[in-house]
């Protein structure tokens, strides 16, 4: 597991004051994120009549402080967001899957979305529990997000009948999708060592081992209607940040690759996309140490 030290505050002076700007844009972004919630909420007064419209006004919403997260990172902090591989047209609906290492990996995902025009068109899929959050989890249950319990014979239905309203109504849409179903830590990091090695399966060293279902039925139900499937590599050169250590203005840079997939190039079983993600993920693998010796440490 590759391990980045953060360097510390160089004084206390400095600890103070990224003490005080990550209180502030805390202060700042939890208030408007739940500003946006009522503005979500009052959309349901188009719903019964359009909707269409409903959808838009949340995509609005939900882009609109998306893309102040995204300013906030960028342009008042200074994030650099670096980028790698290949060239992705804009507004292209797509599937994303992409590795897990810490919250910060949606702030990096929101640089990728704004320039191609898919800031407000991001659908997660997340943990079920999510949804009763205040903020989070509220807004994602306006903006068709899959909410799921990690059971499959609880969530299949529910997975179809999402896909098959992405094609219906024609609703614009990137796809995304942390297949390792959790974030990125050492215990779990052991555990999927450990599970590979008792299926003779090669040991990961940057990733965890991915959950396949979900994303082959992703595949299978949105085949006709998103048109590619990007991969997705974030790597942290610096080490991986906390949301307190990136609103602290401790974070300069991340980088992204990507590369894209056209969906047509995809197996159609669903054992054979089983081992198409498998086979992302041994890539991912190999190539995060690459992203970060491209930045080495001074």
């Amino acid at each position: 597991m590759v391990q980045v030290q953060r360097s510390p505050f160089p004084t206390s002076i400095g600890r103070f004051v990224g003490h005080l700007k990550a209180a502030i844009t805390s202060f700042c972004l939890f208030g408007t994120l739940l500003l946006t919630n009522v503005c979500q909420m009052l959309s349901m007064v188009a719903y019964p009549f359009s909707t269409k419209i409903f959808r838009r006004l949340n995509t609005f919403c939900a882009g609109s402080w998306w893309g102040l997260g995204r300013w906030w990172t960028e342009d008042l902090y200074g994030i650099r967001p670096v980028f790698r591989g290949e060239e992705i047209p804009a507004e292209e609906n797509a599937i994303v899957i992409c590795n897990h290492q810490c919250m910060t990996d949606i702030v990096a995902l929101w640089s990728l979305a704004w320039r191609k025009g898919r800031l407000g068109d991001m659908k997660f899929a997340v943990k079920d529990v999510l949804k009763y959050v205040p903020g989070v989890g509220w807004g994602m249950l306006f903006l068709d997000c899959l909410f799921l319990k990690r059971n499959w014979e609880e969530d299949e239905k529910q997975i179809h009948a999402t896909f098959a309203k992405f094609a219906k109504f024609q609703i614009p849409l990137w796809l995304i999708s942390f297949s390792e179903g959790t974030r990125l830590t050492r215990k779990k990091w052991e555990a999927a060592r450990k599970f590979a090695e008792q299926r003779g399966l090669p040991a990961p060293e940057n990733v965890l081992i991915p959950r396949t279902k979900g994303f082959a039925a992703a595949v299978t139900g949105l085949r006709h209607y998103a048109t590619a499937v990007y991969d997705i590599t974030i790597a942290y050169p610096q080490g991986t940040p906390s949301v307190w250590q990136l609103v602290q203005g401790r974070v300069d840079l991340f980088v992204i690759h990507v590369r894209r997939f056209p969906i047509e190039s995809l197996p159609q079983e669903k054992e054979k996309l089983s081992d198409w993600l498998m086979g992302r993920f041994k890539e991912k693998d190999r190539l995060i140490p690459e992203l970060l010796a491209e930045f080495p440490q001074k």
